[in-house]
């Protein structure tokens, strides 16, 4: 496979990954970025925690949808993220509860 089929592939997966992103966004009330991920929610419970003076996140989201093109299952029960960077937690608008 040449470099130009791989950038091709990856390019055709991407956009996708996308339309999958853009189809199943009304079935979750919260967008999560990370420093590695960007995830969809429908429960998200974040604990900042200090330890030793650093601090750090301790975060779980329920009913999650994964944005990774690598990944065979997009759709997770829970996830379970610790990090010292920062988290971004935005709740969708007109999200009915």
């Amino acid at each position: 496979m040449s470099a130009e089929d791989l950038e091709r592939y990856e390019t055709e997966i991407e956009l996708q990954l996308y339309k999958e992103y853009r189809d199943v966004l009304p079935m979750f009330r919260y967008v999560v970025e990370t420093e590695r991920r960007f995830y969809l929610a429908n429960g998200v419970q974040i604990d900042p925690l200090n330890i030793g003076g650093r601090v750090y996140f301790d975060v779980r989201l329920t009913d999650a949808w994964v944005w990774d093109m690598y990944r065979p299952a997009r759709f997770v029960s829970s996830v379970h993220i610790v990090t010292f960077n920062d988290v971004n937690i935005e709740e969708l608008v007109g999200k009915e509860l």
